[in-house]
């Protein structure tokens, strides 16, 4: 069901909207932690580290979906704030063209360029044709994935988080149940595991659309004029306005995920293991609480439309709360089980490998209430289309956790990798909050 949210209390409506969004995302990342717990426990330490370098570059090709589903939910939250229903029709046409015409035209260049985006992140020689092996059947199912995403993107902008949220749960149930049908059973290796993400994203990307298609069948009736608008230039260009800048500040953040990925190969596959797991569960936090990203980029594009920024800033300082308690709970359910955790991924894992898992743990995860607060702080700025306010933040972010990791792992070795982020994630706090303050009162000064 859709809802507005530029009424009720805003407090109430961040809570009631973002949870669904916050247990699907923890659903979601369980399938990709089933991938690598899956390959470290049943095929080897090699196919985690197979698995895990190949993740690196799927990262690339999650900002780029990342980017255009906030491109697509931001104009239709505009427009649904504002009560415009037609142009949200014509709004989720355009984009699922134009989604359609990307996502074929990359998976190309995935396929063909699978060997130089695995080098350039310096795959050790033992894992390269198994890392290959599973970024080719991954590249393969990128169409579904981006379809997938941007109609549960425009669930969401038009305030129904449950139907994403329950649609990432079966997803990933199905996901999961694959996995270990592929591997154990059939043992198909790390392929099976890119066929078990591959098969349940199409699944979820056709219901998806089913549904998505007899939901808006009320809006063709609105206004006649509007009725037979399958495409709009206009609307295209608004979108990749939002689209282009978030996809940059993705491909910011991935890019120098894989140069610390590379910064971590050069310690070798024990290192690189235990920085798989780490990552897989460090990803899996951070990506829950993305959800309240969404909810205030979804919240702000609404009540902005609709000229209430009162309740923009009721909204974010209510997100913050939340997010940031959420990430404490998070935090410290990390370090109390952390060894338990990286057991998952690591059965027979080297002493080494265990030692680098713990050793990120310790470092980083205290960190999480700063990165809780910047997340509320983003989807405050996306909402409200500040989006060089957004890349600031995220290219100072990256290139400390990226450059500082440099010349720490030079000093101190894998551990200074480790120390860099913290660096990056408490300047890149700081930042979010004084854009969003000065951005905020700019917006309450015209109204």
């Amino acid at each position: 069901m859709n809802n507005d949210l530029t009424k009720d209390k805003p407090s109430s409506l961040i809570w009631r909207f973002c949870l669904p969004l916050f247990f699907g995302a923890i659903v979601q990342q369980l399938y990709v932690l089933m991938d690598s717990l899956v390959a470290g426990r049943y095929v080897g330490e090699t196919a985690l580290a197979a698995v895990g370098n190949a993740y690196q570059v799927t990262m690339l090709y999650q900002a780029l979906a990342f980017g255009i589903t906030m491109g697509v939910s931001v104009v239709v939250s505009r427009r649904f704030g504002a009560g415009n229903r037609a142009e949200v029709r014509t709004t989720i046409s355009t984009a699922l063209i134009s989604a359609t015409v990307f996502c074929l035209l990359l998976t190309c260049l995935g396929v063909f360029g699978s060997d130089a985006l695995l080098r350039l992140i310096r795959t050790p020689q033992d894992v390269f044709l198994l890392s290959k092996q599973y970024l080719l059947l991954y590249t393969v199912g990128l169409l579904p994935m981006f379809l997938n995403q941007i109609v549960l993107g425009v669930f969401a902008a038009m305030g129904d988080s449950k139907t994403p949220s329950v649609f990432l749960s079966i997803s990933s149930i199905v996901n999961i149940a694959l996995d270990l049908l592929f591997v154990i059973r059939f043992r198909l290796g790390v392929s099976g595991i890119a066929w078990a993400t591959l098969i349940s994203q199409t699944g979820s990307a056709l219901l998806a659309l089913i549904l998505l298609k007899n939901r808006i069948r009320i809006y063709h009736h609105l206004d006649k004029t509007t009725e037979k608008r399958r495409f709009s230039f206009l609307l295209l260009r608004e979108m990749l306005q939002i689209a282009l800048p978030v996809t940059f500040q993705q491909m910011i953040i991935s890019s120098g995920n894989v140069l610390i990925q590379a910064n971590v190969n050069s310690f070798g596959s024990g290192v690189s293991a235990g920085y798989a797991a780490s990552i897989k569960l460090n990803n899996m936090a951070i990506s829950a609480l993305m959800a309240f990203d969404k909810g205030m980029s979804v919240f702000s594009a609404q009540n902005s439309s609709a000229k209430k920024p009162e309740r923009i800033r009721n909204g974010r300082n209510a997100a913050i709360l939340f997010s940031v308690g959420l990430g404490a709970a998070i935090a410290t359910a990390y370090l109390l089980f952390q060894t338990d955790l990286l057991q998952l991924f690591l059965r027979s894992g080297s002493a080494e490998a265990m030692q680098a898992g713990m050793q990120f743990f310790r470092i980083v995860m205290p960190f999480y209430l700063f990165v809780a607060v910047k997340i509320a702080c983003d989807g405050t700025l996306r909402g409200l289309g500040a989006m060089r306010e957004l890349l600031i933040g995220t290219f100072v972010d990256i290139s400390l956790r990226g450059g500082c990791g440099f010349l720490f792992a030079s000093l101190w070795g894998s551990i200074g990798i480790w120390v860099s982020w913290p660096v990056g994630w408490v300047t890149g706090t700081v930042l979010s909050l004084v854009f969003t303050e000065r951005k905020l009162r700019g917006l309450e000064s015209i109204h």
